[in-house]
């Protein structure tokens, strides 16, 4: 039984973590609604078969047997209705404090993980080179003192953007900018891969130097970390129309599931870390104007702020159905991918 229960609690405990950043993002939508005097007709927590649930005020609240999601149904968010506190009936501003709202406590939830992260580390890592492993075959390029300046023309501000800089490197030649002696350089680094899960990844073989902790410097790491968070969504929109990344390395609900998962195997850093990303990576990409996402809301919200009319709502549900079909079509691929990789 104890075999048993070391497979299993791994994954319960990544479905746990994947459903609070959905939580989170839900509940975002559901306290802004209130707030802004919106009926709120259900909070469900899970999709599926309703197993229990209990009403208070207008809003009834239930849990469901797939702990994969969960809702906020507002009245007049999808339909016509006559409620004067109906989501339709308020303000563009209302409105859209109510549709921004999920996405923010995403990246607020995101901020407030970076932060025990940092807090509770030794030391706040920076971006130079302090030894190398015993095997290490970067040493050919990289010398002790090196500061990273760059990797493959990223930026590099943060220990972290190191290791973002890395993941996004195809080969094992990847391409440095480092400040030595005072003056910049850009050098070939070579490096080991690793394969796990059908995936090849550079197998970092250097460490870099600490700082003590200050208050000043635990509070400038934490946003620093933040923005890198933020640039790593950006960054892997742009690599995938680029052609830098395909369908095949997008990770859905099974990969990361599969992530979390692995992580929790190691250490509470590593999980820590991949939750925060996460949810910083629903709150950025819920904003984007894309057809079913709250993004879209946003903009068709915005278009009726400024041109005081509703985009008609016979092409706004074909949009948003195409949009939704899109994703969905999208989902099962990314799915089918994770599940093989897992095989």
């Amino acid at each position: 039984m104890s075999l048993i229960w070391q497979k299993v609690y791994p994954v319960i405990v990544a479905i746990l973590f994947f459903e609070l950043i959905i939580l989170v993002h839900e509940g975002g939508h559901c306290i802004a609604a209130k707030l802004m005097k919106i009926k709120v007709n259900e909070f469900s927590v899970g999709m599926g078969p309703k197993l229990f649930g209990f009403k208070k005020g207008d809003t009834q609240y239930t849990f469901r047997l797939l702990p994969i999601g969960g809702y906020c149904s507002m009245e007049g968010e999808d339909e016509k209705s006559n409620d004067e506190n109906s989501f339709e009936n308020k303000s563009v501003l209302q409105r859209i404090f109510v549709v921004i709202a999920g996405a923010l406590m995403n990246l607020v939830m995101g901020l407030v993980i970076i932060g025990i992260m940092v807090s509770t580390q030794n030391l706040i890592g920076i971006p130079v080179v302090a030894d190398f492993d015993e095997n290490a075959v970067s040493c050919e390029a990289l010398m002790k003192n090196d500061r990273i300046k760059a990797i493959d023309g990223m930026r590099v501000y943060t220990a972290t953007d190191v290791f973002t800089g890395l993941s996004r490197s195809r080969d094992e030649n990847v391409e440095f900018t480092v400040l030595r002696d005072g003056k910049e350089m850009n050098i070939d680094v070579p490096f080991d891969m690793t394969q796990e899960n059908g995936t090849r990844f550079i197998s970092l073989d250097f460490y870099m130097y600490g700082n003590q902790k200050t208050v000043g410097g635990v509070v400038k790491e934490i946003f620093a970390q933040f923005v890198s968070f933020c640039r790593i969504v950006f960054l892997s929109v742009a690599d995938l129309i680029g052609g830098r990344f395909g369908v095949s390395d997008l990770s859905g609900p099974v990969g990361t599931v599969s992530a979390v998962s692995s992580a929790v195997k190691s250490n509470l850093s590593g999980v820590l870390r991949i939750t925060a990303l996460l949810s910083v990576n629903i709150g950025l990409f819920n904003l984007f104007p894309f057809p079913a996402l709250d993004g879209w809301k946003l903009f068709a919200l915005i278009f009726e702020g400024i041109f005081k009319k509703r985009l008609p709502q016979k092409i706004e549900w074909a949009i948003n159905t195409a949009g939704l079909v899109f994703l969905l079509g999208l989902m099962c691929v990314v799915t089918f991918s994770d599940i093989t990789k897992l095989f």
